[in-house]
């Protein structure tokens, strides 16, 4: 960990999807400006790879993705902590977590690639604002 740079933590369920592509869109925004981390509260086998697909389609890179467990040392440390809908209140102070509720197009009947694509940009979006907000 070097102290000289904000720290940012994604975190969601299992760490297979969107927490993973927030980390890699943030990482391709703003490179190693910051320490980029994500986690799940209860980690999954492997990172869904329909979302790996979806953010190489938007220039990003998960190749190397495992999902990892809740680093609770991390989260103190970092200066944003992000959070979709997982329950992280047992391990982090709910003043630290900064949530983000993330529409899911599977609900409207969008599957697939789209699906994901839709997740994406959505995450995207609320990516770019926080790199605008860590270059401040």
């Amino acid at each position: 960990m070097n102290p000289d740079k904000p720290a940012v933590y994604f975190l969601c369920n299992s760490n297979c999807g969107k927490s993973q592509m927030a980390e890699a869109l943030l990482r391709r925004r703003i490179g190693d400006a910051a320490e980029i981390r994500s986690a799940g509260v209860d980690p999954g086998e492997r990172v869904n790879a329909e979302a790996a697909a979806s953010v190489a389609r938007a220039g990003a890179d998960m190749s190397g993705a495992v999902p990892e467990p809740v680093d609770p040392a991390f989260a103190e440390r970092a200066r944003v902590v992000v959070v979709g809908s997982a329950v992280v209140e047992p391990i982090l102070a709910e003043s630290a977590v900064e949530r983000w509720e993330i529409d899911e197009p599977s609900l409207r009947g969008i599957e697939g690639a789209r699906r994901m694509d839709l997740i994406r940009d959505q995450i995207d979006a609320r990516v770019a604002a926080l790199a605008e907000r860590l270059r401040r």
